[in-house]
């Protein structure tokens, strides 16, 4: 009797604690859904509003209490607000199921050395002549400073040696105008009777349709093809290396058991 007791009462403590648990973090995707999926993704993964939060390094080395404050009062002179509405116990949610979609990515190893990336990045690759970084760099190519939380590694080391791997974001075309002079740049703007064209300068130009001679538009990128040769396999681990580093780095999703067979 008192062996079937303890087991009745040991059960009946066990269960209300672990619906407890799935409780909680339940609550913390729908508050999570609610109020931080529209920026960060329902998964966490980032949007172009805000960054991985699921993934990135940096991210996933802060601690709760930081993670909660961050919630709970913002971070001033960016796009987070603060949460601090929610109450202690809603925000603590949020965290838990922050934590849960962090535990869902396993780190990847990027070889290669930062610091010998940078200074190819800025240097000898010429990458900051197309390329912005933080404050750094050109205007011409895509914008790398949050590149690496949604490009993984072997993702990017493929972009940099294979055009047709590269996001394909911008139009690359050659104006020729009624004077007869070319234009080469990026297409910025189009519509039915205009095109607006940022040229290999920096200039930007504006174009009736009906004025121009010729429209030619590139299917390739801007950006060199032959970086496979120009570096070696080790600088390429570098400028990736980098890359990964400075934005943050994305992680590998964890290999599910489905995949492994």
């Amino acid at each position: 009797m008192l062996a079937a007791a303890v087991l009745h009462s040991h059960a009946q403590n066990s269960r209300p604690q672990s619906e407890s648990v799935a409780d909680k973090a339940s609550e913390g995707r729908q508050i999570f859904a609610t109020n931080c999926a529209a920026c960060h993704g329902l998964d966490g993964s980032g949007t172009q509003r805000a960054p991985n939060i699921a993934a990135s390094d940096r991210i996933q080395r802060l601690s709760s209490a930081d993670i909660l404050r961050i919630v709970s009062q913002g971070v001033p002179g960016t796009g987070m607000p603060g949460f601090s509405s929610l109450g202690e116990a809603r925000l603590k949610a949020v965290v838990a199921y922050v934590r849960d979609l962090q535990g869902k990515t396993t780190a990847t190893s990027v070889p290669g050395d930062p610091k010998r990336g940078r200074q190819l990045f800025f240097g000898t690759a010429g990458c900051s002549s197309c390329h912005a970084l933080g404050a750094r760099g050109g205007f011409i190519g895509p914008d790398l400073t949050a590149y690496a939380q949604t490009h993984p590694a072997e993702r990017m080391k493929a972009a940099i040696i294979d055009r047709t791997a590269r996001d394909s974001k911008f139009e690359v075309a050659t104006l020729a105008g009624a004077d007869g002079q070319k234009y080469r740049g990026i297409v910025r703007n189009e519509d039915n009777f205009s095109l607006q064209l940022q040229s290999l300068d920096g200039s930007f130009h504006f174009f009736s349709k009906a004025g121009l001679k010729h429209i030619e538009r590139e299917p390739a990128s801007l950006m060199p093809s032959d970086y496979g040769l120009k570096l070696t396999p080790g600088e390429l681990d570098d400028l990736v290396s980098f890359l990964h580093d400075a934005g943050g780095g994305v992680k590998a999703p964890e290999k599910k058991e489905d995949d492994e067979q």
